[in-house]
């Protein structure tokens, strides 16, 4: 039995996915059942209820859960001790976060980590924030990047910045060339609107319900550049954070108005599961965010 075959029985008990189990351990879902299968014949006792309807440890299995954790837990501080004593920073980071975020926010930051320490492989995906929150709690991802973060006991949640939301639209618009305008001035207006199901959405919907104004929402997309590409057609004016539309304003494709009367922003957090061991990796990549 070997420390890596407990690694992945903890990554499967977290996930509670064979999927997602081999995903976390660069390694095929054959040999996460085949390290599963090893464990079991160890030990003489199933691990793990095989159902085609839920997952679910028995009563050996989260005893082996249990006593594998606290010895991952204690190798990676150990690890992370060494590395520090050594003033090395090297391994793994996996990071999770939106379109909009990932595209337009995160960038700077990881340039900045990168040229510091190359040594350091940086993995970012894209996802839903729902997703997101799951996959940091089953160890699936290191960090999420995230907006209109909410409440999680088991979760640090750490602010970095909030983004100015404005008014884009294509540049014929009537409301193109108005240095500022009112929130009111948007009344009526048909509106590219992100899905309902994602937390920018919710915001805006709840500072145009405080403030009774009604727009016209005529479609919905799930991620900020198909957005754009509606606004640029002329589908209808979007509210969207300021960062994302940075490009486009300078080539001419959209119009970017900001707001007078109200100040819209997202707030932006860094999240991670308050249980995990930072390796000096992770230690320094969150110093640069939060810088």
């Amino acid at each position: 039995m070997q420390l890596e075959s407990l690694k992945v029985f903890c990554d499967l008990a977290e996930s509670r996915s064979f999927t997602n189990a081999a995903r976390i351990s660069g390694i095929s879902q054959s040999a996460v059942s085949q390290q599963i299968n090893s464990l079991e014949r160890h030990f003489g006792a199933l691990l793990i209820e095989r159902s085609k309807k839920m997952f679910r440890l028995t009563v050996e299995g989260r005893l082996l859960y249990e006593h594998s954790k606290e010895i991952i837990n204690s190798y990676e501080a150990l690890t992370s001790n060494i590395q520090s004593l050594k003033n090395v920073v090297s391994g793994n980071i996996r990071i999770s976060t939106i379109y909009s975020l990932g595209l337009h926010t995160l960038p700077p930051f990881l340039k900045k980590f990168l040229k510091k320490f190359p040594t350091v492989n940086v993995h970012v995906e894209y996802s839903h924030a729902e997703k997101i929150l799951e996959d940091i709690l089953g160890n699936v991802v290191d960090l999420g990047l995230l907006a209109y973060p909410g409440k999680n006991g088991k979760l640090n949640i750490i602010p970095l910045m909030e983004e100015p939301l404005v008014v884009v639209c294509e540049p014929g618009h009537p409301l193109a060339n108005r240095g500022s305008i009112c929130l009111a001035d948007i009344s009526g207006e048909n509106l590219v609107g992100f899905h309902i199901d994602i937390p920018t959405r919710r915001g805006i919907d709840r500072e145009l319900r405080e403030k009774k104004i009604t727009v016209n929402t005529v479609t919905e997309f799930d991620n900020i550049e198909t957005v754009k590409r509606a606004v640029e057609i002329g589908a209808g004016v979007a509210i969207v954070p300021e960062v994302t539309v940075a490009q486009e304003v300078q080539l001419g494709s959209l119009a970017s108005v900001k707001f007078s009367d109200v100040r819209l922003a997202r707030p932006v957090a860094v999240v991670h599961k308050k249980s995990k061991t930072l390796s000096p990796a992770l230690q320094q990549f969150l110093s640069i965010l939060t810088g």
